[in-house]
């Protein structure tokens, strides 16, 4: 097995760095800005979507495919990169799913009509399904198990959340100070620095052996993640009991189990089962799917509540979750040495635990500004939580595996990410409507304090079966 970094051959042989070495720093950083570069990416244009709209000519009924196009690449791919990236060099994955996200933003930001600006944003989601394993794994492979790998993930965890945050603070001050196309134009520099830098620092990380490609098991895996993605897309816009949600849901259910039935029959998997059999792995994988599901749909709620209960503009609304972003780089600043000191599992349920009681704070919003200070306290102590779940998950669902697996690991992680981040907001949006009683500013409050208390009780429950089924399961502090 080649690795990432010459300085990091020790890992397998007990010997391996616990200081960050200047070349080890510098492939972290590169790293750290691609990931960063991808987070703000799944939220940058949502504030600047009317005035895409308005300026291109999408109808109001097509506008949510600059969105959707995006994640059901994102989402439906990113499995199959991750094993991609195991087989035939994560470098190599790497920096070409760069090329192609600095190509596909110039092309967005130059569109003149909605169907190049949608090819984009598919050419766009395409390469986050490559980079984020690629560059996930890459890290895992670079950093050996332990403090340094999770001090890695812990930095990537806060810069991967605060960028969200970002994206949508951004998308507002270019759209209103340039212009929507700084939006895509953005990534182009960011892309071509990382790609002048990288090649003489990281170097490439692939299997000595490289076994043949699961090709039924990666159809049936993406073909079944694109159905569920675009079903949970659906139910956004048209509602959970609407035939253009449950048939490609019903679909995707049937394609995974397909992928299921072949993974136990072929020689080579795309996904060993025995993998996924690892309690580390499928419990870790539950809790990131909570958190993310959680906290970028409680973001959505609580736009709702800024600008149609408080009457926020959306640029005001974008900046009050800056106190968000704050408590997430605290708590990926501090989660590395929670898991040192405690284990990933009791990081978890801690963060875990944080999150669902000022979630649950939430509740007590007013109809007027005067509950704003409980806002930004709940935000910024619910983010520190967030992210001590965040970062307790990529560290337990990547932790215990060889080097040649890391790609597959990072690939499920991101994978979970991603179906997280996309099934949130319909998810909520579907309670808050139809919780809803009447019109107005208390009725819209009331509905969204019910789908409040539907987020809270659901992190609880990641608590819960991390406390449950991550019992004796490898830890990092052991």
């Amino acid at each position: 097995m080649s690795v990432t970094d010459s300085e990091t051959v020790g890992s397998a042989v007990g010997t391996a760095p616990d200081v960050l070495t200047p070349r080890l720093r510098l492939v972290l950083v590169l790293l750290l800005a691609a990931q960063f570069m991808l987070a703000v990416d799944f939220s940058i244009l949502n504030v600047a979507l009317p005035v895409i709209g308005e300026g291109l000519g999408f109808s109001l009924a097509h506008l949510q495919w600059i969105g959707t196009a995006f994640a059901l690449c994102a989402a439906g791919f990113t499995l199959l990169f991750g094993r991609v990236a195991d087989l035939f060099g994560r470098r190599r994955l790497f920096l070409g799913g760069l090329v192609v996200l600095g190509a596909a933003s110039l092309v967005g930001g130059l569109a003149q009509n909605p169907e190049v600006l949608i090819a984009a944003r598919v050419f766009q989601g395409l390469a986050t399904a490559a980079v984020t394993p690629a560059g996930l794994s890459l890290m895992t492979t670079s950093f050996p198990e332990g403090p340094l790998r999770e001090k890695a993930l812990g930095l990537n965890g806060a810069l991967m959340s605060a960028g969200f945050t970002t994206g949508a603070i951004l998308g507002g001050l270019l759209t209103d100070l340039l212009s929507w196309r700084w939006a895509f134009f953005i990534n182009v520099p960011v892309a071509l620095a990382v790609l002048v830098v990288a090649p003489t620092v990281i170097r490439e990380s692939r299997p000595d052996e490289r076994p043949k490609l699961d090709v039924p098991g990666a159809v049936s895996v993406t073909l079944g993640l694109l159905a569920i993605v675009f079903g949970l897309t659906q139910a956004g816009e048209a509602g959970w009991g609407s035939s253009s949600a449950l048939l490609p849901l019903a679909a995707g259910v049937a394609l995974l189990i397909v992928f299921w039935v072949v993974e136990r029959k072929v020689a080579a998997p795309l996904v060993p089962l025995s993998v996924l059999g690892k309690r580390s792995v499928a419990w870790g994988n539950v809790a990131g799917l909570i958190a993310f599901l959680t906290e970028t749909s409680l973001v959505f709620l609580l736009t709702l509540y800024l600008q149609e209960v408080l009457g926020f503009s959306p640029l005001a609304a974008g900046l009050s979750f800056g106190v968000l972003g704050v408590g997430t780089v605290v708590g990926g600043s501090v989660a590395p040495k929670v898991i040192g000191k405690y284990g990933s599992r009791q990081t978890l349920i801690v963060g875990g635990i944080l999150q669902t009681v000022f979630t649950a704070a939430l509740l007590g919003l007013g109809d007027d500004r005067s509950w704003m200070w409980l806002l930004l306290v709940a935000t910024f102590a619910g983010g520190v939580g967030n992210m001590l779940v965040i970062v307790g998950f990529m560290v337990t669902a990547t932790s215990g595996l060889a080097d040649h697996e890391q790609g597959l690991a990072t690939g499920l992680a991101t994978m979970t990410q991603q179906i997280g981040i996309t099934m949130g907001t319909p998810i909520m949006s579907a309670i808050a409507t139809a919780t809803m009683t009447g019109t107005g500013a208390v009725a819209i409050l009331g509905g969204l304090k019910v789908a409040i208390a539907v987020n809270a009780g659901l992190v609880l429950f990641g608590a819960l079966t991390s406390a449950l089924f991550l019992r004796g399961a490898r830890s990092s502090a052991q």
